[in-house]
């Protein structure tokens, strides 16, 4: 069709050059991009974060971690493999379809096509794949200020800035991979400056994530809702890899920002006092919160090689998250620079997590870490809260409320076309959109 939205070209980008175009840079954020179990013998690679048949059985085996302090890094418990991400297609493969099976590309299983949407719509305006359309996957295991992730990114940085014949590089980031993008722009202006020109973000917990995360670390976390969930990996598998994960921890509310309400996490507890026993609703705090983290994980453990594994609160992931977070309130926008932010409205996103109730109370803090939660509800994409990500704390060029939920928004026609305006490659969009209105848009 000539002529018409670009949002709808196909999928082939052999026929067009784009080189009059700036480089546009995809980041994803936490889960966002394929992850492979790489057998350091033969080389041999598995795909083991997406995927829906064996997911359970290769997840614990490949990708259940340990922390090591001395390296900031998580460091799988296979000593016979390492997890790479796949740099096909010039980093766009690994954050496409995460699971790029037949099964799943045949009914079109959405849960699991992050960029690919996107991809299709820069496509259709004319980007061409390795010379001005490049992804950035990354294992989202790990801390967003290590040396692999923040180099990594840095050279993909650099790869697009040649390849476009020095042009300077349009990001687009979701999720967690605004705040990689933050923390490099914090850590190293001078380069950010350099290279980039301006930064389209989406759905990015600024302030943290407070109903998901808090909860992540006490029962852990579904990628996959609805029937597709028994094929996938399972709650409780999920979780023992989230406590030991440094990005995780660095997406907990920031206890430094104004929230209109602060976040807590509720416990019913079932308490005896002179021979009485009574039930008490306990409220616990930014601060108090590590009180109860601890007190929950204090005998989680998991059995891997037929050995027993303590996977209780970790402090030292806590101390290192804890300078990640001063890194992203010390961020500033370089000189001269173009910032755009897409946050999530309309959907009930959890902010309070409660715990057992007046008629079952919970005995022993320990007993959470195997109780399903209740959520209080704010506004939001049903896991970043619109308060949180709304509240970069820059000069934007312009910031938008879209209604969708988190991972929808990656193939929202309204952020289509806000992202085809602020590239200034598509139709421009109509004067009702303004800066920080909240539009209705197909969440799909």
């Amino acid at each position: 069709m000539q002529g018409g939205c670009c949002c709808f070209g196909g999928r082939s980008s052999d026929d067009m050059t784009g080189s009059d175009l700036d480089p546009v840079l995809l980041v994803s954020g936490m889960g966002g991009s394929i992850l492979q179990s790489k057998w350091k013998r033969f080389g041999l690679q598995t795909r083991v974060w997406v995927r829906l048949f064996l997911a359970d059985l290769e997840f614990k085996q490949k990708l259940w971690s340990l922390y090591n302090p001395q390296t900031g890094c998580t460091e799988s418990l296979d000593d016979n493999s390492e997890i790479v991400v796949p740099e096909d297609d010039y980093g766009l493969y690994a954050i496409d379809i995460l699971d790029p099976s037949i099964f799943v590309k045949v009914v079109h299983l959405k849960e699991v096509y992050l960029f690919h949407d996107m991809i299709d719509m820069l496509i259709g305006c004319g980007y061409k794949k390795g010379t001005t359309l490049f992804g950035y996957g990354y294992d989202f295991r790990q801390s967003i200020r290590i040396d692999k992730l923040i180099n990594g990114l840095k050279e993909k940085l650099e790869i697009a800035y040649k390849a476009s014949g020095g042009r300077k590089v349009n990001i687009i980031s979701h999720s967690m991979g605004g705040l990689l993008v933050m923390c490099f722009m914090s850590l190293h202006n001078d380069v950010f400056s350099k290279y980039v020109n301006k930064w389209i973000c989406i759905a990015c917990p600024f302030q943290g994530a407070p109903g998901c995360i808090n909860d992540s670390l006490l029962t852990g976390l579904q990628f996959v809702e609805g029937f597709e969930s028994y094929f996938f990996v399972s709650r409780w598998t999920m979780h023992q890899l989230l406590v030991e994960c440094p990005s995780i921890y660095e997406m907990l509310p920031n206890p430094e920002f104004k929230w209109k309400n602060q976040p807590e996490i509720q416990v019913w507890r079932k308490q005896s006092q002179d021979g009485e026993t009574f039930v008490k609703l306990e409220s616990y705090g930014l601060i108090e919160n590590l009180t109860l983290f601890e007190e929950a994980l204090r005998h989680n453990e998991l059995s891997y090689d037929g050995k027993t594994v303590s996977l209780p609160f970790n402090f030292s992931i806590l101390k290192w998250s804890s300078g990640t977070r001063q890194i992203l309130n010390n961020a500033q926008l370089p000189k001269g620079f173009s910032f755009y932010n897409i946050f999530g409205t309309s959907f009930d996103t959890p902010f309070d997590v409660c715990y057992g109730s007046k008629i079952s109370p919970i005995e022993d803090l320990s007993e959470v870490c195997h109780t399903m939660p209740l959520y209080s509800y704010v506004d939001g994409d049903g896991t970043v809260p619109a308060e949180s990500a709304k509240a970069d704390g820059f000069a934007a060029i312009e910031r938008v409320g879209v209604s969708g939920t988190h991972r929808q928004l990656l193939r929202n026609k309204t952020v289509f076309q806000l992202i085809q305006k602020w590239l200034g490659v598509g139709p421009t969009v109509s004067n009702h959109m303004k800066t920080s209105k909240v539009m209705d848009a197909d969440s799909d």
